[in-house]
């Protein structure tokens, strides 16, 4: 039997009573794509079920009339958990048999990464190396239908306790790990976050067997929880006199691109791929035109950072690229890493900073500056203010002051200075 999907407001006919009437029926997802719905009539309600087809649409079936005037008895009056049953048993029936043949954990991650590459997904490589490092290796030749919650609670469990990876060469045996000190909290946690974000990929991949009718339930995954506040990184950034040094150690070839990452907060892939055209010396922007979301985005910048752009293209063709090698070519995705930990190591720059930490630095000095999130946010990219808020706003006392000076309410607890206090109400005590 399947786990109940919970509602407070559908689960009773006490909280169904307390509806308001609609055309639409109120609907509770069961599975993504599949709903059941209650439809609130004039004396009983009725419980409906829809699942999403191929076209985009719906596909709707009525399952009988709830428990509102009578006990639920499974045929004439259904309560919220038969009715839920009956939904479940008409979404695997649409589905249609399992597949015959062996259907295993590193099929259904091929058939999704097809999937991902078609639909242009922006994270194709790191979602690639998840795969191969975390899912494949260790769950590939499970067959979909044997895999339970105990599982891959386990596997969860062992990845969140191993020790990091570190860049191997190549052909190599064995697979370098770092050392971790197992009474640090912080290390703990980023195995843990690290553990979630693998955890989200793999039931990715399941989610998109199940709907496909590849795999007959997606119960065993549905139970397995990523850990807690594993995701409260604390944000790492550079002061200015940090920020002054790591430039200054910067070799001249790489030294444009921390420059502008600095004063930009663009990520490396977008720095890379900047052209000439790109740089709108009159608006004074630049434009991301390849980013996470799919959608480009015009980059504000400052007159120091404006001088940058127009030293690195001024007499250029606009198909060329904006920040190159000494001998022309483009940078490739990871060659970031060499030049800026020998410019960390010079600078003395400890704890160690990532390319990643130039843009934190970015967002950094702005909300610092008393730039508005909402401003910042557009800059970076992101879609709302969420993002930016969970990394940033504890680093803005002038932030977080304002809004709540702006929105809490008087209470009119304190006395005006000056005025005599009332004298408090109450029982007289006996003497």
């Amino acid at each position: 039997m399947s786990r109940t999907v919970r509602d407070a407001k559908l689960e009773t006919r006490q909280a169904r009573l307390k509806l308001a009437a609609q055309r639409e029926p109120h609907w509770r997802a069961i599975t993504e794509g599949c709903h059941l719905g209650y439809y609130k009539g004039t004396r009983a309600g009725s419980w409906i079920a829809r699942r999403r087809n191929s076209q985009g649409g719906y596909l709707k079936k009525r399952l009988g009339t709830a428990d509102d005037t009578g006990d639920a008895d499974g045929v004439v009056f259904l309560s919220y958990k038969q009715a839920q049953d009956a939904a479940v048993a008409w979404f695997t029936e649409a589905r249609g048999p399992s597949p015959a043949a062996p259907y295993t954990v590193a099929m259904a991650l091929d058939d999704y990464l097809a999937d991902y590459r078609r639909r242009s997904g922006k994270a194709l490589r790191t979602t690639e190396i998840s795969v191969d490092a975390f899912i494949r290796l260790q769950l590939g030749k499970t067959l979909i239908r044997e895999l339970t919650a105990d599982v891959l609670r386990g596997w969860h469990s062992r990845l969140a306790e191993a020790a990091p990876r570190l860049r191997t060469r190549k052909g190599a045996e064995l697979q370098k790990q770092r050392t971790i000190n197992s009474t640090d909290p912080e290390a703990a946690r980023r195995r843990r976050a690290t553990a979630n974000r693998v955890l989200t990929v793999l039931k990715a991949a399941l989610n998109h067997a199940f709907r496909e009718g590849k795999a007959g339930s997606d119960e065993a995954w549905r139970r397995v929880r990523p850990y807690r506040e594993a995701a409260a990184a604390k944000i790492r950034y550079l002061d200015l006199t940090e920020a002054q040094r790591l430039v200054s150690a910067t070799k001249p070839a790489f030294r444009p691109l921390v420059q502008a990452a600095l004063l930009t907060g663009c990520r490396y892939g977008e720095l890379t791929g900047f052209r000439v055209a790109d740089f709108d010396r009159t608006a004074g922007t630049i434009t991301v035109r390849s980013t996470k979301s799919g959608k480009p985005r015009h980059v504000v910048l400052t007159e120091e950072s404006i001088a940058l752009f127009h030293a690195y293209t001024v007499d250029k063709p606009g198909s060329a690229l904006v920040f190159t090698k000494p001998d022309g070519t483009a940078w490739g995705k990871s060659h970031q890493h060499r030049p800026l930990r020998e410019a960390r190591q010079g600078a003395k720059i400890d704890p160690a900073a990532s390319f990643h930490v130039l843009r934190h630095t970015y967002a950094t000095m702005l909300l610092r500056a008393g730039a508005p999130l909402p401003v910042i946010a557009a800059n970076l990219g992101h879609a709302d203010t969420r993002m930016t808020e969970r990394h940033y706003a504890h680093l803005s006392p002038t932030y977080v002051a304002d809004v709540i000076r702006a929105t809490m309410p008087s209470l009119a607890l304190i006395e005006p200075p000056g005025r005599p206090k009332r004298l408090q109400q109450g029982p007289l005590k006996a003497t």
